[in-house]
């Protein structure tokens, strides 16, 4: 614990010089900016800078993202309120009591319990990521090449089958990834596999081409193609400190905070459906527990309502971390994309990495307690500067997002091939969400299938082609019994989230017919 404590001081000294504040605060103005904005979210902005930052120094990039990863789940929120869109899926149910919150005068509130209940749930979940992290990847070193690849199963099967609202999709998502991941040329017989004799092929399908292709390209046609006309509507939020939150307001937000950290951390360290998930059971929670005028305040603008969910999402996004930075193991789209930006620099994440990159590891966890305080400030004083962001254009916006994603696919190469790989792979993005398809198991099958397949080979060659070898491991047979408690554990929790998405649909429209 002390040796922790003293490694993550030495993360501050490194992340407080000028350099890296500066950075930091690019990252979390940029997450805060995208989170805000409906339709781009923090996997899609950190897909399009992943080619923009191999300029810079690792520990530059990586707390650029991480920047974008918190800011995004920080911004969400006020889409939700003010606009009565989520930036973000994870803030649907925010939307729900929020907005309703501002329509009655209480937006100044609304927002002020979110970003301050985002500040005290990221804050104590990353205290949760310096205490747990170093643990797990202690422990993760005498981990061998079956257990490894037990892992990556885990990773696959409850990734697949968790995102999306159908297991079969998600699991035809995962198959299109596993496919793209094995283009190229195999390393141990030279063999070109999927390359159809083109060379630009035969290295494989640059992961950052996947990415933005499925994010920025996938989404940007998707977003277009349901474009409508018309102006937007904003709710005005009162000016003045003073108007933010009330003692009543801290007297009943305090107690959802603590509990949607409790909940959002442990489901954001499992792959069981992340942040999305830990709001849906923050607010049924909430929901529950609400007694006297507060219950009855629930569907028509309860802060319970904004203050607990908004933590449980921040929490789950510091809990994703965990098995990213100790295990290699991503459980979300944006930290599938994070890991890609890992291996871009030849690190790969991993029970080796407090060992082998420790300054610049504890320097990113030491960015992520920076990182926080400056989005408190970012989201409070300032949140007249994201109404007015509000009002970007949206066919101005997709058609620069499409822009950057061209110049960023053909920056890693400089080959024009490079750019029509990066269309064909964001038409696959536009079907799949057109037809219900989830993505995020594909970046995941794409990033993580290269790797399954090296360990699975070392586990074959080390006890000579013995397939028992795979299930002998005790790691390897705990994971997969772990495998099915996940599965389980996930299939009710998605099922807890449709009966609360239910519910919320018949409010909002019970709601819609009494103002008609």
């Amino acid at each position: 614990m002390i040796d922790n404590f003293g490694e993550l001081m030495a993360g501050f000294a490194t992340a407080i010089q000028p350099e890296y504040l500066l950075y930091a605060f690019f990252g979390v103005l940029i997450g805060t900016a995208v989170g805000v904005l409906p339709g781009i979210g923090p996997a899609m902005t950190v897909a399009l800078l992943l080619p923009i930052t191999y300029s810079l120094e690792p520990a530059a990039a990586l707390i650029v993202f991480a920047g974008i990863y918190y800011g995004g789940m920080y911004g969400g929120s006020t889409t939700s309120i003010l606009l009565n869109t989520p930036g973000e899926s994870a803030s649907i149910v925010t939307a729900l009591e929020g907005n309703r919150m501002a329509r009655k005068g209480r937006g100044a509130s609304a927002l002020a319990t979110a970003a301050i209940g985002s500040f005290v749930a990221a804050s104590v979940a990353t205290l949760g990521l310096t205490l747990l992290a170093p643990i797990l990847a202690r422990w993760a070193v005498t981990l061998g090449p079956p257990d490894y690849f037990a892992l990556m199963i885990v990773a696959f099967l409850t990734v697949g089958a968790l995102l999306g609202s159908s297991v079969a999709r998600g699991m035809v998502s995962l198959a299109l990834g596993l496919l793209l991941g094995i283009v190229g040329t195999e390393v141990l017989t030279g063999q070109q596999r999927f390359t159809f004799g083109l060379p630009v092929l035969a290295d494989g399908i640059d992961v950052v081409l996947i990415a933005v292709g499925l994010f920025a390209v996938g989404e940007s046609l998707y977003v277009a193609s349901r474009l409508r006309g018309g102006g937007i509507e904003v709710i005005p939020v009162s000016k003045g400190w003073r108007n933010w939150m009330t003692r009543e307001d801290w007297s009943r937000s305090w107690r959802p905070w603590l509990r949607g950290t409790a909940i959002g951390f442990p489901i954001g360290t499992i792959p069981a459906g992340g942040a999305d998930v830990a709001t849906f059971l923050s607010y049924g929670a909430e929901k529950k527990l609400a007694k006297g005028r507060a219950k009855a305040e629930f569907g028509h603008g309860a802060i319970e309502g904004v203050a607990g969910p908004e933590a449980a999402n921040n929490a789950a996004a510091a809990g994703v971390l965990v098995p990213l930075l100790t295990l290699g193991l991503p459980t979300t789209a944006t930290a599938a994309i994070i890991l890609s930006a890992f291996q871009s620099y030849g690190i790969q994440p991993g029970p080796l990495l407090f060992q082998n990159q420790s300054t610049l590891v504890w320097a990113l966890i030491a960015s992520l307690y920076i990182g926080n305080i400056m989005l408190l400030v970012l989201n409070l004083p300032l949140v007249g500067i994201w109404v007015k962001v509000l009002q970007i254009p949206r066919p101005y916006l997709y058609a620069g997002i499409l822009l950057f994603a061209a110049l960023g696919a053909y920056a890693t190469k400089f080959n024009h091939l490079d750019v029509l790989i990066l269309l064909a792979v964001g038409v696959v993005g536009f079907l799949m969400r057109r037809f219900g398809y989830p993505v995020a198991p594909m970046v995941i099958g794409g990033i993580l299938g290269p790797m399954a397949e090296t360990q699975l080979r070392k586990t074959l060659a080390i006890s000579q082609g013995d397939l028992s070898a795979l299930v002998t491991s005790p790691f390897a047979a705990a994971a997969y019994a772990i495998l099915l408690v996940l599965l389980l554990l996930g299939l009710w929790l998605k099922r807890r989230q449709a009966r609360v998405e239910s519910r919320l649909a018949e409010q909002l429209a019970g709601a819609g017919s009494g103002r008609e």
